[in-house]
């Protein structure tokens, strides 16, 4: 394959991976406990350590598989086997929106959409909402909110409430039992949805870095504040996520 294509594949698959990450449930379908779970049952009574044997205290640079996030995994795994995650996507018909719904497609049983929320693409949209029946959609701007409008009129399907703007945006991302807030959206117009979210109590699966560039100083207080796990849903901000497991706080 020409490289350019051979490197949009790679990317595609680096994105899916990382989105798998952060919507990853403590059970694998059909085949019993993950090798997460399994990771936080054995580890249980014991200290987490990282490479050396050192042991790795909560609140690491990366606080992810420390005691007390594998103790809040075997937690929630504790719920059964009917537990299923209510997704919300802002970003819906982006990269990261497609490819999130690629993943729910493969875990029906795992996932279900609660909310989307899209620019003016509104031919995807529709499709996405046919499929999906989604409790609340946005779209762009009031030209887009007519033309799907007109685009679902005849449809069979449960009408979701439709919003648009800025504000339909927040109102996407605070609606409802959402679990997990997927934040796919470009620039800082991912800020006070995700504040929202946060402010909702809803995890979130960051694709937005703009929002920690721009806000990580409300961000971060706010997520604490409120108990809410934040996890990177990009290839390249998953990566240096994914290498800072066993530093040390304030390495």
């Amino acid at each position: 394959a020409p490289p350019l294509k051979r490197m949009a594949t790679f990317r595609r698959a680096s994105v899916a991976l990382a989105v798998s990450l952060s919507l990853a449930d403590a059970f694998a379908p059909g085949v019993g406990p993950s090798p997460m779970l399994r990771r936080a049952r054995a580890t249980a009574a014991a200290p987490v350590r990282m490479a050396g044997g050192l042991a790795l205290p909560d609140g690491g640079a990366a606080p992810f598989g420390t005691q007390a996030d594998l103790q809040d995994t075997v937690n929630r795994a504790a719920e059964g086997d009917s537990f299923k995650k209510k997704v919300t996507l802002l970003g819906s018909t982006g990269s990261i929106g497609t490819q999130t719904l690629d993943i729910i497609d493969y875990l029906p049983d795992r996932f279900e959409v609660e909310g989307l929320a899209a620019g003016n693409n509104v031919k995807l949209l529709n499709e996405q909402i046919r499929k999906y029946n989604p409790k609340i959609v946005s779209v762009g701007t009031p030209k887009a909110l007519d033309e799907l409008r007109e685009a679902l009129s005849g449809w069979g399907g449960k009408m979701p409430e439709l919003v648009c703007g800025e504000q339909g945006l927040i109102e996407v991302a605070k609606y409802g039992d959402s679990d997990v807030v997927v934040t796919g959206i470009v620039g800082c117009a991912g800020l006070l949805p995700t504040v929202a979210a946060i402010e909702a109590g809803k995890d979130i699966a960051l694709a937005n870095k703009e929002t920690l560039i721009s806000g990580g100083p409300v961000i971060l207080p706010l997520l604490k504040k409120y108990g809410v796990k934040m996890t990177p849903a990009d290839s390249e901000h998953s990566a240096i996520f994914q290498s800072l497991q066993g530093v040390l706080p304030g390495g």
